[in-house]
């Protein structure tokens, strides 16, 4: 596990911040690394890099209100 420290939205301050999967491993993400971390504090969440968004995805058209 990784610790690293970052502004707390929940807590108001510098928190130490880990991730809950190891370094490779993240079921959630293609390459295994996991852009999520947690409070050690708090438990609020913050998603730290890019977001993997794959270009085959459908997109729904523009919708616009006249």
């Amino acid at each position: 596990m990784t610790d690293m420290t970052w502004h707390c939205p929940d807590c108001g301050g510098d928190r130490p911040f880990e991730q809950h999967h190891a370094a490779g491993s993240c079921p959630d993400s293609p390459d295994g690394e996991c852009p999520e971390w947690a409070c050690t504090r708090c438990g609020a969440a913050l998603l730290v890099g890019l977001a993997y968004c794959p270009r085959d995805v459908a997109r729904e058209p523009a919708r616009r209100v006249a």
